[in-house]
């Protein structure tokens, strides 16, 4: 099996910074992209951020200049740098990766979520 674990969200005032950190650990044998997800009450989830293997990143127009997507593959962790929040930045955090498995399976999984709150 394969599970992502994340970490890092939290109460934060407006202008204020947080780091999410997701590991990915299991029967990997290759994380493709890796990406952070958002989502609040009664809204679809929307992709914040997504990180190809070879580094390329991709931001939401919303976040672009304050968020910093990351991975560190030796690790098999992908990061959120949040700087500048926002409130309306608030929302439970997603992590997404797309992983073969030792089974030579392909799968997408998801992390349990991460609450950030970013108070005005």
């Amino acid at each position: 099996q394969v599970q992502l674990v994340e970490s890092g969200g939290g109460l934060v005032q407006a202008g204020g910074s947080l780091r999410l950190s997701c590991a990915a650990s299991g029967s990997i044998f290759r994380i493709n992209a890796m990406g952070w997800y958002r989502q609040t009450p009664g809204k679809q989830r929307e992709l914040v951020a997504d990180i190809t293997s070879g580094g390329s990143t991709n931001y939401a127009d919303s976040v672009k200049g304050r968020f910093t997507i990351s991975r560190d593959n030796a690790k098999n962790t992908v990061y959120l740098q949040m700087n500048g929040l926002k409130p309306e930045d608030t929302a439970v955090y997603y992590c997404n990766a797309g992983i073969t498995t030792t089974a030579y399976t392909y799968r997408q999984i998801w992390g349990q979520g991460t609450l950030v709150t970013v108070s005005s």
